[in-house]
């Protein structure tokens, strides 16, 4: 049996290891808090913004360009791209060169919130490698990760740290031009993003999303369809110069805004993780700290015996 000394020591070890898990514990609440409401607020916007650069998208596939358009091939003004690459981000390719964002954390002590990205992503790598042709690259956000894909056989092309409230708009203002860059050079054919959906504190969703090319909405087959939606569709609002030029613009912005609202979903989410991983640890801590205290009284109520009974047995040797 361990001395009393040795308990003594681990009770207050323990308890020390308590204190800080508390404290994380609050820290994580605290954070999540202002997390929460800049997820909350930006999930309109950018829904919305999605929606525009998809009926946008769906509308210049499915009509023909007007005749303010420029020549096709042409850029429509300096630093933006042509209307012979804008068909590649509507469009895409085969998908056989695939960039994946991997969005994890700078930190531990979450729980399973890195290694459940890292699980997901190793399935998706395999998914793609039984693909013959296909090929996978990886941007990864997070220090967490950084470290761990570094010592795995994948091939790593970009790194970002730091991604913190503070942050994520200069942080996705950096990884933006990147991605769309890699796109218009053909580079890859798509680019895909893992990462944590923030649903509450205790619940979080891996997401693996296409960001690029925009998702375009099939149009309507069936004859019923046509005869009574067709009025409809028709209808159209007047863009200024052209809808290219109007998409060109709103691509830039679509990306960036949904890179900022992902990497808030990561950073809600790893806090709500690290929120129930410090309760957990709170929580095993006072209960370790119970069985540490109990097993002290009983080794110090049998020391205490073990000496009566050492002076009994010397009295009456006395006696004797």
């Amino acid at each position: 049996m361990p001395s009393l000394k040795s308990i003594r020591k681990r009770i207050a070890s323990v308890k020390n290891t308590q204190k800080i898990t508390k404290a994380m514990k609050m820290v994580a609440t605290a954070k999540l808090r202002r997390a929460q409401d800049a997820v909350k607020a930006i999930r309109p916007y950018a829904s919305h913004l999605g929606d525009i650069a998809e009926d946008l998208a769906t509308r210049l596939l499915a009509e023909p360009a007007g005749d303010d358009v420029e020549a096709k091939g042409e850029p429509l003004e300096a630093g933006e791209a042509s209307l012979s690459q804008l068909h590649k981000i509507l469009v895409g390719g085969t998908d056989k060169r695939v960039r994946l964002v991997v969005v994890s954390a700078d930190r531990g002590l979450a729980g399973a919130y890195n290694s459940t990205i890292f699980r997901r992503t190793e399935r998706f790598a395999t998914e793609i490698k039984l693909q013959e042709g296909h090929s996978l690259d990886l941007v990864v956000i997070g220090k967490k990760g950084r470290d761990y894909f570094r010592r795995r056989p994948f091939k790593v092309v970009s790194e970002l740290l730091g991604i913190e409230p503070k942050t994520v708009q200069k942080r996705a203002r950096e990884l933006a031009p990147q991605l769309s860059e890699s796109l218009l050079s053909g580079e890859v054919d798509a680019i895909y993003v893992l990462y944590n959906e923030f649903k509450s504190a205790a619940s979080q969703v891996v997401r693996v999303e296409r960001l690029l090319p925009i998702k375009v909405r099939e149009p309507a087959r069936s004859s019923a369809e046509e005869s009574v939606d067709a009025p409809k569709q028709l209808v159209d609002f007047l863009y200024e110069p052209s809808r290219e030029a109007v998409l060109l613009h709103l691509l830039p912005l679509f990306l960036e805004t949904e890179l900022t609202r992902i990497f808030l979903e990561s950073y809600a989410s790893e806090m709500g993780a690290r929120m129930s991983a410090m309760d957990n640890a709170s929580r095993n801590a006072k209960e370790m700290i119970s069985r540490l205290t109990l097993q002290y009284n009983r080794a110090r109520q049998a020391a205490i015996t073990k000496e009566l009974m050492e002076i009994v047995g010397g009295a009456e040797a006395l006696k004797g």
